[in-house]
């Protein structure tokens, strides 16, 4: 096993979640599957994966000391220690870009849920267009939660 990685002790099958909604006037489902070493999730629209990204969850320089803000305010700041990577290549920089900031974005999340967890976040995002409006960005992140 990788050291930057640590298995959590889970129930067999893995934990599933599943939501639905809308993006861009799209119908979209979110997925998500928590294995032992692995957190998978999947949005998709119109049954499209698209590049997958893995994020390994580890903790934050600053979460080592007290830096006395408060987890909502930390919330949506941008980890700079969380690096997201594409698995596979061929869905162009614009959409391998939007899948890695929502990669880091959801891993940074679910560090704050659990700030133990060292487990790699998996994110295919199967959106049908790049869109980085605020709104699309705020819908997106809302389904998401849905599944954490």
């Amino acid at each position: 096993m990788d050291t930057n990685e640590e298995a959590r002790e889970q129930s067999f099958p893995a934990k599933t979640r599943k939501a639905l909604g809308t993006i861009n006037g799209v119908a979209t489902e979110a997925n998500s599957v928590w294995f032992s070493d692995r957190i998978m999730i999947t949005m998709s629209q119109e049954g499209r994966l698209s590049v997958p990204v893995h994020v390994p969850i580890l903790p934050s320089p600053a979460d080592m000391v007290d830096m006395n803000l408060s987890s909502s305010s930390r919330g949506m700041l941008p980890s700079t220690h969380l690096t997201a990577t594409t698995l596979l290549g061929g869905g162009g920089d614009e959409r391998e870009t939007l899948g890695q900031f929502y990669a880091a974005q959801i891993a940074r999340l679910i560090s704050l849920r659990d700030p133990e967890d060292r487990r790699t976040l998996v994110l295919g995002l199967g959106l049908l267009k790049v869109d980085t409006a605020r709104e699309a960005f705020f819908d997106t992140m809302d389904l998401i939660k849905e599944v954490l």
